[in-house]
């Protein structure tokens, strides 16, 4: 199969879906892998190295969609590359297509065989593609948090482990999924009060195990949230439902009762956000204030260490597009029906069930009738 990468043209996006390696292991396949030149420069991947791995270096993106029959990304196309789409093209990256219209439109018009990251489920229900990202983006959750809890950036001045004789800062973690417990791991290891909620039991019981008395744990409610958020200096947004648009679980009525300065992180932003009062920003516009509490909403948070996130996103995504790059998606999906759950759109039919539900447009089509 002809396979090719693109750089990255979302806001301070440094990502690239494929490393030299990953090129490598393309080639050794027998499949002829179309690198857009610099496309691997923010991650500190130079366009030598990818020669010699085998890959053929194009001048220009365009030139790369035109050739390829499997595009590997990592952001969503953006409104520009969507002229680039051609039927038949396989685009293996996130999609986040509930918080996007205008691209699902544009795939559906397109008939490109849409691959999402964020949807594809193993058997034990973990989501594998999105771990590593979630990984990342939860322990910078905190990272950030601390930093615009600086009186500079709007925050009420509050160092998270305080000093002997000072408050330590109160952290309340919205979900406890990945991003949560690794938001929890850095928050705690900084030595901060972490309140951490969930509506699964059963998970919560598990965070008490490896976390024990250093944390508070909560079923995620109304109530639990209102009382939690006002005492606390950072709330951490990371509720997940796959596919699907995120719960708006964080009120706007919420931030006139929380401390002046206090700091609101929405993991969830990709999938629109977990927060009322959230919009996306950019690394480099990266916050907003709204009734005194400062809002870190970045659409792409592990695009701020894309060294560490690019090889940890290829090493989670390498397997299953050789399955799909030597099979042709069809025969992957049949061979290994974890890949249908990933098949977002196919042939201009909405085959995910979430992102269906997420619209009221749309009629959904269970890809095990078409593919």
């Amino acid at each position: 199969m002809k396979v090719g990468c693109v750089k990255e043209i979302k806001n301070n996006e440094f990502r690239v879906g494929m490393t030299p390696d990953n090129v490598k292991s393309y080639v050794n396949a027998g499949h002829d892998v179309y690198i857009e030149k610099g496309a691997g420069e923010g991650s500190g991947f130079l366009d030598a190295e990818y020669v010699e791995a085998g890959a053929k270096m194009i001048d220009t993106a365009k030139e790369v969609w035109d050739t390829v029959e499997m595009m590997i990304k990592v952001k969503e196309p953006l409104p520009e590359e969507y002229p680039l789409f051609h039927e038949g093209l396989i685009l293996y990256t996130y999609l986040h297509l509930a918080a996007d219209k205008p691209q699902t439109d544009a795939l559906l018009g397109a008939k490109v065989k849409g691959v999402a990251y964020e949807t594809l489920i193993e058997r034990n229900g973990s989501i594998p593609l999105l771990a590593p990202m979630s990984q990342i983006a939860g322990r910078l959750s905190i990272q950030e948090g601390a930093k615009y809890l600086e009186k500079r950036f709007g925050g009420e001045g509050v160092l998270l482990a305080g000093v002997p004789g000072t408050p330590k800062a109160n952290i309340v973690i919205l979900g406890g999924g990945s991003v949560g417990t690794n938001a929890c791991k850095i928050a705690v290891g900084m030595g901060a009060n972490v309140t951490i909620m969930d509506i699964n039991l059963q998970r919560l019981a598990y965070l008490d195990d490896i976390f024990g008395a250093r944390i508070q744990t909560l079923v995620s409610n109304d109530a639990n949230i209102e009382k939690a958020v006002k005492e606390a200096d950072l709330v951490i947004g990371c509720v997940l439902i796959p596919g699907k648009s995120a719960p708006k679980i964080f009120k706007k009525k919420y931030l006139k009762e929380m401390k002046p300065g206090a700091v609101f992180v929405d993991v969830a932003v990709d999938q629109g956000g977990c927060g009322e009062t959230t919009k996306v920003t950019y690394h480099d516009d990266p916050i907003f204030i709204e009734d005194g509490v400062v809002h870190y909403c970045v659409g792409n948070m592990p695009g701020a260490v894309p060294r560490t996130s690019t090889i940890a996103l290829t090493n989670a995504t390498l397997s299953y597009g050789l399955q799909i790059a030597g099979k042709g998606l069809e025969q992957a999906c049949k061979d290994n029906e974890v890949i249908y759950s990933a098949v977002n759109t196919y042939d201009g039919k909405l085959t995910c069930k979430n992102v269906a539900d997420s619209f009221d447009c749309y009629e959904y089509t269970d890809i095990r009738t078409v593919c």
